[in-house]
């Protein structure tokens, strides 16, 4: 067994440490590994660390808790990814309150090119399951692989969608991996499996209490390029998606309904206070996006013509990095690839766009200014 796996997984099992302490940890410490080998002393200097943290880490059994996990993982066919594997979805890398370790379950590429997550009221009407139904079918032809939260209403009625016209789904869970909820959804989820899959960060038996649910939506909205809200009414948990969306630096799209109407308020106001765009097809989603289904090899960017060794560090960076993907690339992502903050980044991305040397493009995407 690997010890720096177990030793992560453990980590995530010491009482009162969260994401981001578990990776600070790894970051001082070097390793998983070497945080449980850590004198107490030297843990307490690490930021955020106090005396019973540090003590928790000393004393709790959780390394024979985590082998125990790892082992029914195995037994039930299911990935442990954690934030520094390669195949953990890059989109969540990029975001500090990310989770840090995902129990995954399925077939799917969560690093895929195109990511739409469609959400909305438990209680959808037949408007608002024809307009799931039209948004799927015009992302077809996108290959996008479609997330939501298997909850009743919007949520199920898009993964059955999706599986209708062999769209990658997944589902993202407010409980462990072996709790399937609803209950009624367990059929569709056992389908979403072999085309598409589960997540959930929580460990193997976490029953699906309310306080779960804000974190799964947090990684509903991290995982995806475009969150879709279909109904939804003025207070509830689409809205907050919508609310941690947008401080995600994401594009969200809302479809208005009829005024008066209960899970209309949520959509409209959206759009009125300017925190989502209007959906009415995927039509928009694609200008929005910036999603073309064309492919003319003219149009492939290119490296400017000049020696941009002369420009500040920053700058060559985030050049570099735009060349290597070799074509636009999400702010969120280019801050993970480049290592700049998102507050630097968009001053170093402005001064890059007065010297004509990049784009901005629709959706929060950037690319090199084609010469």
């Amino acid at each position: 067994m690997d010890s720096e796996r177990l030793s992560l997984l453990a980590l995530h099992l010491v009482p009162g440490i969260g994401d981001v302490l578990v990776k600070q940890l790894v970051s001082y410490c070097g390793s998983a590994e070497r945080v449980f080998k850590t004198p107490k002393g030297k843990l307490l200097k690490i930021p955020g660390i106090g005396n019973v943290t540090a003590g928790a880490i000393k004393t709790e059994n959780t390394l024979h808790e985590a082998e125990k996990e790892l082992k029914k993982a195995e037994k039930e066919d299911v990935d442990i990814l954690f934030y520094t594997d390669k195949r953990f979805p890059s989109r969540l890398k990029a975001i500090d309150d990310s989770p840090s370790l995902l129990y995954v379950k399925g077939n799917t590429n969560l690093n895929q090119p195109k990511i739409v997550a469609i959400v909305g009221t438990r209680q959808a009407t037949a408007y608002g399951r024809d307009m799931v139904d039209r948004i799927v079918e015009g992302l077809v032809p996108h290959q996008a692989l479609i997330v939501s939260g298997l909850a009743y209403g919007i949520d199920i009625h898009a993964h059955k969608q999706a599986l209708q016209r062999n769209l990658s789904t997944v589902g993202i869970l407010g409980s462990g991996i072996d709790v399937i909820y609803p209950a009624a959804h367990k059929d569709t989820a056992r389908r979403m499996l072999n085309c598409g899959g589960l997540i959930t960060e929580n460990r193997f038996g976490t029953q699906p209490d309310a306080h779960n649910f804000p974190s799964r939506n947090r990684i509903i909205a991290g995982l995806c390029d475009a969150l879709i809200i279909v109904e939804a009414a003025e207070r509830g948990g689409a809205l907050i998606t919508a609310e941690i969306a947008n401080t995600y630096n994401k594009d969200v799209f809302a479809v208005p309904g009829n005024i008066g109407q209960t899970y209309s308020e949520g959509c409209n106001k959206l759009i009125k206070i300017n925190k989502a765009h209007l959906l009415v097809s995927t039509n928009d989603l694609e200008y929005i996006m910036n999603w073309s289904l064309s492919k003319d090899p003219k149009k492939e960017n290119t490296l400017p013509l000049f020696d941009h060794s002369v420009l500040p560090p920053d700058e060559q960076k985030v050049i570099e990095r735009l060349k290597e993907k070799k074509g636009p690339v999400m702010i969120d992502e280019l801050s993970f690839l480049s290592g700049i903050p998102l507050g630097t980044l968009s001053s170093v991305l402005l001064n890059l766009e007065f010297s004509g040397l990049v784009v901005s493009l629709p959706g929060k995407l950037y690319r090199l200014v084609n010469r």
